[in-house]
């Protein structure tokens, strides 16, 4: 039975919080707010948590999955970042946009796209998202919840709690969310010359980043 936090959405109470990093670090999924929609996430090292939130979002080993970071440090450990590429993530970040890039070896395998071996990254602009990370000192892998046969993902923490709660390990209740995907940018041209290849244009302002 999934525990759940009432969060509050401008001012995160870290105690509450610290309950989620810990059920995380024991091999958790959780249901958490982000700057687009709810989304389920996992540690990134724990193989059997991964095969687990995808088995509840039911989705295979084809879909790709996105890495949550902190900060454009964190992401640089996961991503190979050019100059050219590192001043856009500073303009677009945090925000409501996911970036392609290409993988360092500091991704496992079965999370990295398997024939381009590229890794899709956010640092989402939420302070209950923001602060669950610090806490938890490492990003975290995500896939957007939506329900399977479903179009649209869940943005009710109530409805999410009636559907997963025998599912998942904790939901994080902190209000509705904006409930836009994400801008997809693939970054992955720039690094031979190319420009950025809008994949899906969403919440992220293309005008903003100058594309």
């Amino acid at each position: 039975m999934a525990q759940y936090f009432e969060i509050h959405a401008d001012n995160p109470q870290p105690r509450l919080l610290k309950q989620a990093a810990t059920l995380l670090a024991s091999g958790g999924i959780l249901a958490v707010p982000t700057d687009s929609s709810y989304a389920l996430v996992c540690r990134l090292d724990d193989r059997d948590a991964v095969d687990r939130m995808r088995r509840v979002r039911q989705i295979n080993d084809k879909h790709h999955l996105t890495l949550l970071c902190r900060d454009l440090s964190e992401l640089a450990s996961y991503a190979h970042v050019d100059n050219r590429q590192y001043r856009l993530l500073k303009l677009a970040t945090p925000g409501p946009y996911t970036f392609i890039l290409d993988a360092t070896k500091e991704v496992p395998r079965r999370v990295s796209h398997p024939q381009r071996k590229t890794i899709g990254l956010r640092l989402p602009d939420h302070k209950v998202m923001q602060l669950l990370l610090e806490l938890h000192g490492a990003p975290l892998l995500a896939t957007t919840l939506i329900p399977a046969g479903e179009t649209e993902p869940l943005n009710d923490p109530q409805d999410i709690r009636e559907r997963y709660e025998k599912q998942l390990d904790a939901i994080i209740d902190a209000g509705a969310c904006p409930l836009a995907p994400t801008t997809v940018l693939d970054l992955t041209p720039m690094s031979t010359g190319g420009e950025v290849l809008v994949v899906r244009e969403g919440r992220g302002s293309l005008q903003a980043l100058g594309l």
